[in-house]
């Protein structure tokens, strides 16, 4: 992995935010089978009983120009991979809003949302086409989605048959091939090889200079300067910091130092 810092699209600082996050919060239950009293069905939200919840994120606020670079830099569970899947809308938040203007091109599960037990083939006609791109435009780029994996051999493969590092490598080339203006990244490049992940490092370059917007988590402290100009720094589900990448990981280091 080399140190290259990415070639940027300006960032138009008085352009409408793309991504706008306002007093964001969400919760889970730590046991799946805490349950409610019948009682409390009855009861005033104020003397209901809790059940045994946390808030993963909490009063998380901030805004998002089209173009922006974002590095999300934090310990594990501290609400990074959350906040990823609150832009990317595939959960809604318990209190406050988050507002995404324009599509999203997610990269934030192992699985891409693959089905298992179709092929490759019939997976990548399936998660195309859920991200909107038509039939025809995939048929178009098949070829060029299969080669960017390297999985020609692997055409008529069931999914769950693929190793994690193929799984990694045709869920990118779908979501790189996605016309969506933002683009959400998480750990999973973490899992293919080094030299499959620099030519994805590559494809997001291209992105970036193509004026594409960027949400990245890593514990990557290089990929996170290679790329991101502004970092967010989350710690118990809270916002701590937004300010430039460096500063960011400074204040990670600071609070964590190894």
């Amino acid at each position: 992995m080399t140190d290259s810092i990415s070639v940027r699209h300006p960032v138009d600082h008085a352009a409408s935010p793309v991504i706008v996050v306002e007093n964001a919060g969400i919760r889970f239950k730590r046991n799946r089978k805490a349950k409610r009293s019948f009682k409390d069905l009855f009861s005033s939200a104020q003397r209901r009983r809790p059940a045994d919840e946390f808030w993963a994120l909490r009063g998380v606020s901030f805004d998002v120009r089209p173009g922006e670079a974002i590095g999300v830099v934090g310990r594990n569970g501290q609400g990074k991979s959350t906040l990823l899947k609150l832009v990317a809308q595939v959960m809604l938040p318990d209190e406050g809003r988050v507002g995404v203007r324009g599509g999203v091109a997610p990269l934030i599960e192992i699985t891409g949302g693959f089905v298992n037990d179709l092929t490759v083939r019939e997976n990548v006609y399936l998660t195309a086409g859920l991200h909107g791109m038509p039939r025809s435009q995939i048929q178009e780029s098949f070829d060029e989605i299969i080669a960017f994996a390297e999985l020609e051999d692997f055409i008529d493969t069931p999914y769950k048959h693929l190793s994690s590092g193929m799984q990694v490598r045709i869920a990118f080339s779908v979501i790189a091939r996605l016309d969506e203006p933002i683009l959400l990244v998480d750990e999973v490049l973490a899992v293919g090889d080094k030299r499959f992940r620099e030519k994805c490092y590559r494809r997001i370059d291209a992105m970036l200079a193509d004026g594409r917007t960027l949400f990245f988590v890593s514990h990557n402290e290089n990929d996170l300067r290679r790329f991101c100009e502004r970092g967010i720094y989350l710690d118990r589900g809270t916002l701590q910091f937004d300010g430039s990448i460096g500063d960011a990981l400074d204040r990670y280091a600071s609070d964590y130092p190894t």
